[in-house]
């Protein structure tokens, strides 16, 4: 009966990252840049040339400074 036809395998849901997207200085807590289409509680992701954002597709280019 170990067996069960038909049942699905409990699988567990990846652990949110969500805490590393916050910093405390002190008393304060800082946070980093948020969608200004969706609003503050959806954060764009950081590659190294762009911010994006994954709900709207939201994309700011970063200039980088060739020399």
């Amino acid at each position: 009966m170990a067996d069960a036809k038909g049942k699905k395998q409990k699988k567990n849901k990846p652990t949110s990252k969500k805490y590393t997207k916050y910093k405390i200085d002190g008393d304060t807590i800082t946070r980093e840049k948020s969608c200004p289409r969706c609003g503050p509680g959806v954060f764009l992701m950081k590659t190294k040339n762009r911010l994006y954002c994954g709900k709207c597709h939201y994309t700011e280019f970063i200039k980088s400074e060739e020399k």
